[in-house]
């Protein structure tokens, strides 16, 4: 279900925007999607770049000559972040054929880094670009393919990239998993941020993972790899921008409470940060400390990815440990939400405390199991693929 409303605005923004782009992690099928669906939603020849490709890299020196060679064609780039130049290049080129006529289907671009990142470099495509985002798997888009057949710890142990979930054994899904980190440190950051040492990359990654779901203190981090506070922010920023970490932002709303102010730190996909913590298999999970933070941020990415725009999210921590793990809010709507793995899960008076101070107009456990009840304090326990239904 998800994936097919991404396929009909992917299809609606190619139809009617001159550039559309899709952004996602590496490996997450964005290459597969556009090109199977380019083809039909547009009435043109399309021509493919791929910038990781160094011979296709080069044809770019040059770029706006190259690229008007391809007049009334749909040029799909991959990996654009790797020539942030190109923007204002297409942008001049967006324009000449608006004036010569053809208002759509001008470029399909595919990024590996988040839209702010990009936004550095395309401010001037502004009114003439659509961004979609292609994330892993979800628990809804599984469950929805086959709900006989899924079973969430097995996306929750090996996260949502399809080679890993998808993976014949738990050895290849690890292999694939270590491999994927390496080829990040290695590789791709390197490529776009400052020069960072893979081997103090990953160990900044892999010290991160440990502070998974809570404020990371990076004044730590950074005294233990030996370099300042402020490299330490610049390596957080990297991996948030490409959308290996996730920051939520604290609730700023009225209240006379002192509130803290710091974001929680998620590692947005929950195999690779099980892989970064050296958990090896569901049982070694399930009795790992980790093991509550983890499933708390599984079922945040998969809220969070899934989110109806007229949602805003954050959490909620006051001075007097009153705490909320997410809250929405839509107009006048507050929701409350706290996520627990348990199957018989349990409240704590600060979660009631601080629904009060945010004025929360409903009050949800989203748990592991797929019953829906309500308990005590007007709080309602449902499972994970149903909430999802409840904000898509």
């Amino acid at each position: 279900m998800i994936q097919r409303i991404l396929e009909e605005k992917l299809i609606q923004g190619l139809k009617t925007m001159p550039v559309t782009v899709i952004l996602g992690p590496r490996q997450v099928g964005k290459t597969t999607l556009a090109l199977e669906l380019a083809k039909p939603a547009v009435d043109k020849p399309i021509h493919y770049l791929d910038l990781e490709l160094d011979s296709d890299l080069a044809k770019l020196d040059d770029a706006e000559a190259y690229l008007r060679r391809f007049e009334h064609q749909l040029l799909v780039i991959d990996e654009v972040q790797r020539k942030p130049a190109l923007f204002p290049v297409i942008r001049a080129l967006v324009d000449l054929r608006k004036r010569a006529g053809e208002r759509a289907g001008h470029f399909l671009l595919l990024g590996s880094a988040s839209k702010e990142l990009l936004q550095q470099s395309s401010e001037s495509l502004a009114g003439r670009i659509r961004y979609l985002e292609l994330h892993p798997f979800s628990a809804l888009e599984l469950h929805h393919e086959d709900p006989l057949g899924f079973k969430v710890d097995k996306l929750w142990f090996r996260g949502g990239f399809p080679d890993s979930y998808l993976a014949d054994s738990e050895a290849e899904t690890q292999d694939w998993r270590r491999d994927f980190i390496a080829t990040y440190v290695e590789k791709d950051i390197p490529l776009f941020g400052p020069q960072v040492p893979a081997t103090r990359m990953k160990r900044f990654w892999s010290m991160l993972a440990h502070y998974h779901g809570q404020q990371a203190v990076l004044t730590e981090i950074a005294k233990s790899l030996e370099v300042s506070h402020t490299t330490a922010r610049t390596y957080l920023d990297i991996l948030q921008d490409f959308l290996m970490v996730r920051q939520l932002q604290p609730w700023s709303g009225n209240t006379k409470k002192r509130l803290v102010k710091t974001p929680k730190v998620y590692l947005r996909d929950s195999g690779l940060l099980h892989s970064l913590l050296n958990i090896s298999s569901f049982e070694q999970l399930m009795g790992h400390p980790a093991v509550g933070a983890s499933w708390e941020g599984f079922v945040m990415e998969n809220i969070l990815n899934h989110l109806s725009p007229d949602w805003t999210a954050s959490y909620y921590r006051s001075s007097n440990q009153a705490e909320i793990d997410l809250v929405l809010e839509s107009g006048k709507e507050v929701w409350a939400v706290e996520i627990k793995k348990s199957s018989a899960p349990t409240i704590s008076s600060g979660f009631h405390r601080a629904s009060e101070d945010i004025s929360a107009t409903k009050k949800f456990i989203v748990y592991s199991g797929s019953d829906r009840f309500p308990m005590r304090g007007d709080l309602e326990v449902v499972g994970l693929v149903e909430f999802m239904n409840m904000i898509s």
